[in-house]
């Protein structure tokens, strides 16, 4: 396994030395370009009324001309794409060091009704996705959001095997990035989609063969105009006739180039991406059975995309006047082009949906084989299907600094809860969390923070912080009892691993550790598994009259006025609490 940190610092030296390499050629482009422009110019003036040297000179002139702006484009495309390459690896070399808040959040993916995003920080700034996210496409970011949010524990093996092929992966995925990069597109998916299936032409086949007649017609008028058999004139009311025909159509060619202009760039950054996939050699099921889809027996994906990508472009030219006024009357060009793209729709438009989701796929995954690729030391849960949901050595916090972080081993046999106890800033939440999203990120396919984890596959169901929507006229304790039932509801259907964080809140004291206690009585009677964490400890009673309940403690240590904490997770009962400590300390209270 490559070390991260040496890999990222090595890709960003070598890009920095190719982009001085490219640097170097683009000026040198440049100035062969200038040289010919300016030899063509000076050929035109000597060689003026010489038409035996002027015409060589000019068409060869043009040509390299030419030559050099397709050579010049290529290689500033080559300079973005290395530009975009070091951009990438100085980002994870920030990333490794927590320095990730400027990345996208995902905020507009979060869910207060979720059974447990909003609880463990999954969106939003400094949270799980905004740490893990690398998507380059709005559609892969979409997907990577569901990936982590589905809940659901079908075929865990299989996804880590394409998480850990795509680990290795690295020089791919960061190429696949990188080309996605490098185009912004600003029509989504869906939209592409949803055009392409209600696109109702209107070049029907039955004159499909128009143009191409007429085009004929337009060659065989020239050559008789050149060889003097008809008059010139001829011409000029041909001209008008092209123009005529192509009018009839203009209106509606007009739409048509609105559209294909916005879905442009989506079709020819998907085309390389496509292209990227179909020649990459993968060993696991999933990512084969994904690529599958996009591999044909005749032509490749990648060039029907590439060659309806050249379609729309060519159909771009129209807003050329110069080109295609001639062009549309002597050629219908315009018919041409409109009849390649409607061929194209009516052939593949059932199939482009499919494409799609292919490379948001591979674009969502490579966010997880690059998370899973900046941590070496996480473990890939063992999975299992015994009585014991989590056995997780040296678990942690996959958000904490490593040199901050504090390991703990947790160990719960399927329908246990935990009541855990603890003083304010103890850990108890972040503990929670850390499980939360141990459970969260097996189910996903991911390594987990922790040295070894054995796990049998469970769904995950929270409450930790109750939003309170006082649009809906809804207090927060009616907020947190709408959660609640949402969890009993939950938990009649499947099995699920519930995580509270002090519970009914919105009530007295008495009236929160009657209704605590029958609430976990409740949950203990079902098929769940579960922790508890609470300042009240009168809960740890049920543990003496409920053997599937068991009591753990986060402590507290206070010294004169010192406060501190070390942050394990122990087996028992909290004794030391630090509310009156700190009012005190703090001179709130005497």
């Amino acid at each position: 396994m490559k070390n991260p940190k040496t890999y990222y610092t090595g890709r960003t030296t070598l890009f920095s030395q190719e982009l001085k390499a490219v640097k170097k050629q683009l000026g040198i482009l440049s100035v062969f370009r200038l040289l010919v422009f300016l030899s063509v110019c000076f050929g035109v003036y000597w060689f003026w009324g010489n038409v035996t040297v002027l015409v060589p000179l000019v068409i060869i002139g043009i040509s390299l001309f030419i030559y050099l702006i397709s050579k010049y484009t290529d290689v500033k495309y080559k300079k973005n794409k290395i530009l975009q390459l070091i951009d990438l690896n100085q980002t994870e070399l920030k990333v490794l060091k927590r320095d990730f808040h400027t990345l996208d959040d995902g905020k507009e993916f979060t869910n207060y009704a979720h059974d447990f995003s909003h609880d463990i920080d999954l969106f939003g700034k400094g949270s799980f996705f905004q740490y893990c996210n690398r998507t380059a496409t709005q559609a892969g970011k979409e997907l990577l959001a569901g990936l982590l949010t589905e809940n659901t524990t079908e075929n865990i093996p299989e996804k880590q095997k394409a998480v850990q092929e795509l680990t290795s992966l690295a020089d791919w995925r960061q190429d696949f990035s990188a080309t996605a990069s490098l185009v912004k597109v600003g029509t989504s998916i869906r939209e592409v989609s949803a055009w392409l299936w209600h696109y109702k032409p209107f070049i029907g086949k039955k004159i499909s063969w128009l143009p191409y007649v007429f085009s004929a017609c337009s060659m065989l008028i020239f050559t008789a105009v050149l060889l003097d058999l008809i008059p010139s004139s001829l011409v000029v009311y041909w001209f008008f006739i092209g123009l005529g025909i192509s009018g009839r159509y203009v209106k509606k060619v007009n739409v048509l180039a609105e559209n294909t202009s916005k879905v442009q760039d989506t079709f020819q950054q998907y085309y390389q991406l496509i292209e990227k996939i179909e020649k990459a050699e993968f060993q696991s099921e999933l990512l084969k059975e994904k690529q599958k889809t996009i591999l044909r027996n005749g032509s490749p994906t990648s060039k029907i995309l590439k060659r309806f990508s050249k379609a729309l472009d060519t159909l771009e030219q129209r807003n050329n006047l110069l080109f295609s006024i001639p062009a549309n009357a002597f050629l219908l060009i315009d018919m041409i082009n409109v009849r390649l793209i409607e061929k194209w729709i009516e052939i593949h438009q059932n199939e482009v949906e499919k494409w799609f989701a292919v490379i948001a796929f591979f674009d969502a995954y490579n966010s997880l084989g690059n998370f899973a690729f900046n941590h070496p030391s996480y473990a890939f849960p063992e999975i299992e299907k015994s009585s014991t949901v989590i056995q997780a050595t040296q678990l942690g916090h996959p958000l904490i600094d490593e040199e901050k972080l504090i390991h703990n081993d947790f160990h719960i046999e399927k329908e246990s809860f935990y009541v855990i106890t603890g003083a304010n800033m103890a850990g108890k939440s972040t503990f929670l969390r850390t499980v939360s999203l141990h459970i969260m990120m097996a189910n996903c396919g991911l390594p987990v923070c922790a040295s070894e984890s054995k796990y049998t596959p469970i769904k995950l169901i929270t409450s930790m912080r109750t939003a309170d929507s006082l649009t809906d006229d809804a207090s927060y304790f009616y907020a947190e009892l709408k959660r609640l039932k949402l969890i009993v509801e939950k938990i009649k259907t499947d099995t699920y691993f519930v995580v509270l964080d002090e519970i009914l809140k919105g009530t007295n004291s008495k009236d929160k550790a009657i209704g605590s206690r029958k609430f976990i009585e409740k949950l203990s009677a079902s098929k769940s598994t579960g922790i508890i964490a609470t300042h009240d400890l009168s809960l740890c009673e049920v543990a003496k009259e409920n053997d599937k309940v068991e009591n753990y403690f986060f402590e507290a240590f206070i010294n004169g006025k010192e406060l501190s904490f070390d942050y394990k997770f122990k087996e028992g009962v909290c004794q030391n609490m630090n509310a009156s400590f700190l009012l005190k300390n703090m001179g709130i209270v005497e």
